[in-house]
């Protein structure tokens, strides 16, 4: 009987140990592209504006107009196919580029969103994203 309880939990062991840990893809880019891209149809402009890497400080004069361009482009989806119902993630590739001393690197990434419109057509578009200061933004 000891033979056999020692064999099991030998078997258990082996089994717990033998899992492979998979390493998932980091998919924060791709999350994050799908928030800004929400909070746009949300008409949130100045938040989906807040996600664009930009110098740290622009002219009030300049975000204001990157918020009309915003809003212009939802007026126009709105009146071309009925605006955007939904915006899914197809897929995402993540990159790392190393300067050519190897002693800094950028992580880049291209996250590819599909956009659901109201005339029951869907649209493709890449938002390139970078990671700044722990945040991805929209480049």
């Amino acid at each position: 009987m000891r033979k056999i309880l020692f064999l099991f939990f030998a078997c258990l062991a082996l089994g717990f140990f033998s899992c492979s840990r998979e390493k998932k893809p980091d998919d924060a880019a791709a999350r994050a592209a799908k928030e800004y891209y929400d909070s746009l149809f949300a008409k949130n402009y100045a938040y989906f504006v807040r996600g664009m890497y930009l110098p740290d400080t622009i002219p009030p004069a300049y975000r204001e107009q990157l918020e009309a361009n915003a809003s212009m482009f939802v007026g126009r989806m709105q009146e071309e196919h009925h605006g955007v119902h939904d915006v899914r993630i197809m897929r995402f590739e993540n990159d790392t580029i190393a300067s050519p001393d190897k002693k800094s690197h950028v992580h880049t990434s291209d996250v590819f969103l599909v956009l659901c419109l109201g005339d029951s057509l869907n649209e493709e578009v890449v938002v390139p994203m970078v990671l700044h200061k722990g945040r991805w933004l929209m480049r």
